[in-house]
């Protein structure tokens, strides 16, 4: 229940439209998605592979958000919309991080064993963000809207582009 608790404060705390909790209950498609995707993980890691897709799939249908049961999920993630966001078997998300809607974190096709990404803590994924491959994107990371990430990107750094480019580290404008 602490965990619910807290996945409400989160909603509220990131989307001020939200004008109580009975309507995210009711409504709110990241909140189901990342419920059921605990269950699903949690099924997925005593090798119960077959169930997790089900209900990942199940979950996919409800919300338009496809988590795989072997992504790690950190605490306190927000998805903000949802729709058409993709995480990977391999991904790992940290804790704070906020993930709009169309955003991918996904595979090459070239990788093998950990194909996708690990995603810091505190980390903001703008609309329609393709992180792929096994790379990662450092803590207090912000990443424009449709950037594709395709190197890692280091802490406390704001990245736009195709692909995407660091344009400000620790606070500090880069010149290109």
């Amino acid at each position: 229940m602490r965990r619910l608790r807290e996945d409400i404060q989160t909603i509220k705390k990131n989307d001020p439209s939200v004008k109580s909790t009975i309507e995210i209950l009711l409504t709110y498609p990241s909140f189901y998605a990342i419920l059921f995707h605990r269950w699903a993980h949690f099924l997925y890691q005593r090798n119960g592979f077959l169930i997790s897709r089900v209900l990942a799939n199940f979950s996919r249908f409800l919300t338009g958000i496809e988590i795989h049961p072997g992504a790690v999920l950190g605490r306190r993630v927000f998805i903000d919309h949802g729709m058409g966001v993709v995480i990977g078997e391999t991904a790992e998300v940290g804790d704070e991080v906020v993930i709009f809607h169309g955003v991918t974190l996904g595979g090459t096709g070239k990788d093998k064993g950990k194909r996708h990404p690990t995603i810091g803590n505190n980390v903001l994924l703008s609309a329609h963000v393709q992180v792929l491959g096994p790379i990662r994107i450092g803590d207090n990371s912000k990443i424009g809207a449709s950037a594709v990430v395709l190197e890692e990107i280091p802490a406390n750094s704001t990245a736009v582009g195709i692909p995407a480019k660091v344009v400000k580290l620790n606070g500090e404008k880069l010149s290109h």
